[in-house]
Order: structure tokens, then C-alpha cells, then sequence
């Protein structure tokens, strides 16, 4: 059960009321944004459910960073349902459920795996750009300096990169100390996912001409684009490779005997994904009645695909679009609105026998 996304829920909520937590007591913003004194972080994080003391008293000492991370788990969480859009599981989420995803987290899925590892990406993209952005005072941009050498050769630090190490450092230190309090083989997949979330980096380079023959390279660390993180993440959910438990308990091995290469920088799960077809509150499956599909694709938002065989139904919907554009001098585009109709398709519910 992936007691973090209580906390990430209870963060969620804490962002309707506009506070700022910070150690500064009874004192306010212009834009009327509320600081919290020490003694207001212990109360909030008191009432965080589901964190171990280690996370607890890091909530405690790091306030503002909490706070970040709580804006962060819009961002991570709206991704996933990106990715996830044209599935059955479409990462939906639930209001009157504390784990967010509900019991779809139960079960150590690839759905799961995924979950664990955007949110601890979330986690070090919130907390690097709160600090490369000033935000926070315990940390700031990367001055690193100096040079260094890739693939491509040697190259000079530029100075200001993306603080992804400190984010990569709190993330671990916050999220696996949730796992580590726990020894099976949950906790082992989930720190496995965990951190291959947190290795999502990128580094930027700009080169400069020096002379004729020869240049340097200058070089930037720097987070991707989250659309970006999410895109590879997916990437390693349909590639995630189902492990076992090895028999003395300290490790995973990989089911499939003929597998060959690593697991190292692979989301892995342990129990095969229920098909999400119908509602069944045990395995967290909302079902797909009612879902939109696409009548012509073949892919998962197929209608065949989508609807598990159930058939769909054909409404036709009137839609308003811009058509007949002109450009009109200087400077402006000017648009009909245009009247069509088109038909969508929805998945039938399941027919329950008589």
C-alpha cells in the first residue's frame, strides 16, 4: 500500500488553503499567502497519515519543501493520466480514497510500479526546481564548476545547473524511508521503482567556438521536461520485467528464465495486472463503462481493445470549431465558428446475467 500518496493527498488538500509553511510565525505575504511557524509544520505534518518517523521528522525540519512536493503531486499525477489516457487503468483517482489511486496500489502491478516510479520522479522535479528557482533556502542552483569528460570528450561545467542532486538526495532519504521500515518483497520493488523515477535526468550542453580547429564545450545540468520524464517512464512500464523473490529472501531474480540483460534501470513488478474491465472494488478496477474509444484504431483506445469485447454505443455530438480563417492587416487572424457533427463512441456496460 503506498502510504506516501496519503501524504501526497493530504499535501493536495493543504494547497486550497494558500499558506505558505516557513519558520517565520504570524507573518504574511502581500498576495495574502500565510506563514506557518515551527510549531504550525509540527502539526501539519503530525496529521500527515501513513509517514514513519523518519518522514515525519523531515516534514518537521523541512517544511517548505513539503510544500513543494504537495504542488509537485499535481504535476506527476496529471501526467500520468497523459500517459495513461487510452488505457483501461487510466490513472484516475479517488476523492473520498486516502491512497489517492485507491486498491489498485494493493497489488504489485506494473500499474503500481509505474505509480511509485513518477511520483518519486515528481518528487525530485518539484523539490530541483523549487530550489534552482530560489524558492527554497536550504539549497539553490548547482555551482559546480571545473571540467569533466562523456562520451563525447571533455567538456566545462557552466555554473547554475538544475540542483538534481540535492533533489535526488531528499527524494531517497524521504520516500525509501517508508520502505525501508518494511523488509518483503513490496518494499524491495517499490525501492527498485523508486529510484529508477529518480534517475531521470538530462544534461544540456551549448557549444563554443575557441579557433578554426578546435572547440569547448559548456555544459548544464538540467532537469527534462516532465512530459519528457513521463514518455521514458511509460516507456519502462512496457518494457517492466515480472521478478520473484529469491529463495533466501534478500533479492529479486527475474521470472522469465530466458531473459537476459539487467533489471538495474527497469521498472519491475511481482503480481500480472487484473484486465480492468469491470468494476471490482477488491482489485481497485473501475471498469471501462461508459469510456470513450476510438471506433477505427487497433491500439488500447480501440473500441474492441477498450471496451473488452462488450460492444459500443454511437452518439452524435455537435461540435463548434474555428474554420475559414484570414489574416487581416495588421495584426490579427479572424475565424468563423463552424458547425459540425461528429460520433462518438462509448464503451456499453457489462450485462449481468439474469
Amino acid at each position: 500500500m503506498h502510504l506516501l500518496l496519503c501524504c501526497f493527498k493530504k499535501l493536495l488538500q493543504s494547497q486550497k488553503i494558500q499558506c505558505c509553511i516557513h519558520f517565520s510565525p504570524r507573518s504574511c505575504t502581500d498576495d495574502g499567502r500565510v506563514y506557518i511557524g515551527a510549531l504550525g509544520a509540527r502539526v501539519i505534518c503530525s496529521h500527515i497519515p501513513g509517514l514513519v518517523n523518519k518522514q515525519r521528522q523531515l516534514c518537521q525540519r523541512h517544511p517548505d519543501l513539503m510544500q513543494s512536493i504537495g504542488a509537485g503531486a499535481k504535476e506527476w499525477i496529471k501526467e500520468c493520466q497523459h500517459q495513461f489516457r487510452h488505457h483501461r487503468w487510466n490513472c484516475s483517482t479517488l476523492d473520498r480514497d486516502h491512497s489517492v489511486f485507491g486498491r489498485v496500489m494493493h497489488r504489485s502491478s506494473r500499474e503500481a510500479a509505474f505509480v511509485y516510479a513518477i511520483s518519486s520522479a515528481g518528487v525530485v522535479y518539484a523539490i530541483t526546481r523549487a530550489c534552482s528557482q530560489g524558492e527554497l533556502k536550504i539549497c539553490g542552483c548547482d555551482e559546480r564548476r571545473g571540467q569533466a569528460t562523456d562520451d563525447r570528450g571533455t567538456f566545462d561545467w557552466g555554473g547554475c545547473s538544475d540542483n538534481i542532486y540535492y533533489g535526488v538526495r531528499f527524494a531517497k532519504a524521504f520516500i525509501d524511508a517508508q520502505e525501508k521500515s518494511v523488509r518483503d518483497a513490496r518494499a524491495l520493488m517499490n525501492r527498485i521503482n523508486n529510484r529508477c523515477g529518480r534517475m531521470v535526468r538530462l544534461r544540456f550542453c551549448l557549444l563554443s567556438r575557441v579557433s578554426g580547429s578546435c572547440s569547448l564545450r559548456t555544459c548544464w545540468m538540467a532537469m527534462a521536461d516532465f512530459r519528457q520524464t513521463g514518455d521514458y517512464l511509460y516507456k519502462k512500464y512496457n518494457s517492466a520485467v515480472e521478478v520473484i523473490m529469491n529463495q533466501d529472501g534478500t533479492g529479486f531474480k527475474v521470472a522469465d528464465r530466458d531473459f537476459r540483460g539487467s533489471t538495474k534501470n527497469e521498472l519491475v513488478y511481482v503480481e500480472n495486472s487484473p484486465d480492468y474491465c469491470l468494476m471490482d472494488r477488491a482489485a481497485g478496477s473501475l471498469g471501462t463503462a461508459g469510456r470513450v474509444c476510438n471506433k477505427s484504431s487497433r491500439g488500447t483506445d480501440g473500441c474492441e481493445v477498450m471496451c473488452c469485447g462488450r460492444g459500443y454505443d454511437t452518439m452524435p455530438v455537435k461540435r463548434v470549431t474555428k474554420c475559414e480563417c484570414k489574416f487581416k492587416w495588421c495584426c490579427a487572424v479572424e475565424c468563423k465558428d463552424c458547425e459540425d457533427e461528429v460520433d462518438i463512441h462509448t464503451c456499453k456496460p457489462h450485462k449481468r446475467p439474469y
